[in-house]
């Protein structure tokens, strides 16, 4: 393969770029599965937006009164997104409460809100001999986005914990994807459990890997604990996110 110039292999780079706010209006609802909506939504002010990597967040802010005075911001994926067609697409897990999830079940065509960000990205190369992305619903528009740009043919295996069949989603791809589908019911620290050995049964072949998690917080961390202590991954080549916090509403953060 060849690389980009000035850039040498498995080279992570990170991006920063100045935040602002953008207003974005409803174009299509469509439901994937019983827990999860996608909306696209599309507005001018897309012209300039950009987002290079699989996980990058945006900020939406949902509207917490009748009036709009006041809003709440959640973080979201760009699962899919047209610079041309000035089209940008997310996807929704749907909870029994939550701002976004009011947002989403009373959301009609041609309904506004405002998103901030992506305020940086971490872009992962797809020169690695294999991929291994691990998560739970909330990680499902970043796993199939990735999935769905990876290069023709090269490994990727996806473990993903959800509900149950219901919630299983198919990706469109040249990469040789290998889905591994947890159906546990409810989301709690139980995940990493079932997770973990369902991987352990995994043997993603020879050469340089990038491992990619994203899940409850306390779930994230036992993953990647387990890719480092038992499984030798280098630290340099995982990418392990806290998307959520059990019992507490927030933004998804770094922990490795």
């Amino acid at each position: 393969m060849t690389l980009p110039t000035g850039l040498t292999k498995h080279e992570i780079t990170r991006v920063r770029r100045e935040t602002r706010r953008r207003r974005v209006s409803v174009s299509a609802i469509e439901p994937l599965s019983p827990r999860m909506t996608r909306v696209t939504f599309t507005g001018p002010e897309l012209a300039d937006f950009d987002s290079p990597s699989h996980d990058d967040h945006i900020k939406m802010f949902f509207p917490t009164d009748p009036m709009g005075a006041h809003s709440s911001g959640r973080d979201f994926t760009p699962r899919m997104f047209d610079r041309g067609r000035q089209t940008l697409v997310v996807d929704f897990v749907v909870h029994a409460v939550g701002a976004a999830t009011s947002w989403v079940g009373g959301a009609y065509i041609g309904d506004s809100l405002e998103i901030g960000g992506p305020r940086g990205s971490t872009v992962v190369p797809d020169d690695f001999d294999w991929y291994l992305l691990i998560g739970d619903e909330s990680a499902l528009p970043a796993m199939g986005r990735r999935v769905e740009e990876l290069r023709a043919a090269v490994p990727v295996m996806t473990v993903a914990a959800i509900h149950d069949t219901a919630d299983e989603q198919s990706w469109t791809t040249s990469a040789d994807w290998r889905p591994h589908w947890v159906h546990r019911g409810s989301a709690g620290p139980d995940d990493a459990a079932a997770m973990i050995r369902v991987v352990e049964s995994l043997d993603p072949g020879a050469g340089d890997g990038f491992v990619w998690i994203a899940a409850e917080t306390s779930v994230a961390r036992a993953l990647r604990h387990y890719m480092l202590e038992h499984r030798g991954q280098p630290a340099a080549w995982i990418k392990a996110s806290a998307y959520w916090t059990l019992g507490r509403a927030g933004e998804k953060d770094p922990i490795g």
